[in-house]
């Protein structure tokens, strides 16, 4: 029997042949489109915005949403890209799934018609590129204390305010921006070069260094009375489309740990210490059966959910659940390849150290890790321990 390390109770074994060809093909892409330059990019700081479009003709971008040129592909194929993308660096994976998860569910989900037909299909395409502007420099795990006010007047919003650590920020044709109205929280689509609305980058990241953050100010900016998002209301619109991502995340970051744990394999049994393969040794092959086995257990809550998901009988708490415990789970997994390989480790002729860098981020974006377990905590004791 072949039991694949980075599947060892078969979680993936009974996908069909049409989700293998699709997480085939985007192997295929990021081994050959992405990852040659991959640690040239992030050690410059640079995402190569080609590979956008790219993706697009792919058809990876909005690829389970239906119509308005998106693939309308279920979600463990959803799954299996994100898992694929971020086996490449966990920076391609936020830009798709903010693209897709973020921006163009915002838009499928509570826009008008007239939005879908013009921004989806040059969303879908890798045409244009969004981003979705909810996190504050004040109000991260309390969004809606969010202080961005728009006010209506005439036939035109006004925004002010700012969003942070947005990503895809500095190159997005359009934000999808949630604001404080005098009706409630509210989502507005501001589109490149709007007057009032700048989108500068942040400098001196030390995590997800190949993929681009910036910040969104608003001042004064008019937009018109068309950009509303007519369907969005209160602070559940913008967590619907938080829940779209965290579920990519749960697959997505599986990705990174399966590429670590194979990294720590293949360098562990061609490492020789003492006469001998470090593989061979007691402690070394404790550290790999724990990381295999946290991995299985990883892609068995990955498929459930994505089965809850397609029947409609997922609820937030389990997204949350499958969010905290996979991103802790590549995170150690990182962790521990960095040090099976010892000084290696920090070099990027390797990638666990790349890996773990950006899995910090993905620990705290789109909730943080105590957040997801005080969220399963509430709806274990119906108790809200937020205030």
């Amino acid at each position: 029997m072949n039991i694949l390390a980075t599947d060892y109770l078969c979680a993936f074994d009974n996908i069909d042949e049409s989700q293998k060809l699709i997480q085939q093909t985007v192997r295929k892409f990021v081994t050959e489109k992405f990852k040659p330059n991959i640690m040239e990019n992030y050690e410059r700081a640079v995402f190569p915005q080609e590979v956008i479009k790219e993706m697009g003709a792919l058809g990876l971008l909005g690829c389970n949403l239906a119509g308005y040129g998106c693939a309308g592909l279920d979600e463990v194929s959803y799954g299996l890209i994100m898992k694929e993308l971020e086996r490449g660096d966990s920076g391609l994976r936020s830009v798709a799934s903010v693209q897709s998860s973020l921006a163009m569910y915002a838009i499928h989900t509570f826009g008008s018609e007239e939005q879908k037909k013009y921004f989806l299909p040059k969303m879908a395409a890798g045409d244009f590129v969004g981003c979705f502007g909810l996190t504050e420099p004040d109000f991260g795990s309390n969004p809606a204390g969010m202080k961005t006010f728009a006010k209506k007047e005439g036939k035109n919003w006004v925004l002010n305010g700012s969003k942070t650590w947005i990503t895809n920020a500095p190159i997005a044709d359009v934000a999808v921006v949630w604001a404080q109205t005098n009706e409630g929280i509210r989502g507005f689509l501001v589109e490149k070069e709007t007057p009032g609305f700048t989108a500068p980058k942040i400098h001196y990241k030390l995590s997800l260094r190949a993929s681009i953050t910036g910040s969104l100010f608003f001042d004064n900016c008019k937009i018109p009375a068309e950009n509303l998002l007519e369907k969005s209301e209160g602070i559940k619109s913008p967590l619907m489309c938080l829940n779209q991502a965290r579920f990519g995340i749960v697959f997505g970051v599986l990705g990174a740990a399966e590429d670590c744990l194979e990294e720590a394999i293949s360098y562990s049994k061609e490492r020789i210490m003492f006469d001998k393969p470090l593989a061979s040794f007691q402690l070394i092959q404790r550290k790999l059966a724990i990381m295999a086995t946290e991995i299985a257990k990883g892609g068995l809550i990955a498929m459930q959910l994505a089965k809850l998901k397609h029947e409609k009988k997922i609820h937030a708490s389990q997204i949350s659940m499958g969010k905290q415990n996979n991103v802790q789970i590549a995170l150690d997994c990182a962790r521990t390849t960095r040090d099976i390989l010892g000084a290696n480790g920090i070099s990027g002729e390797y990638r666990c150290m790349r890996h773990m860098c950006n899995l910090e981020s993905v620990y705290t974006y789109e909730g943080t890790n105590d957040i997801h377990l005080l969220i399963v905590g509430q709806q274990l004791t119906g108790i809200p321990a937020f205030s």
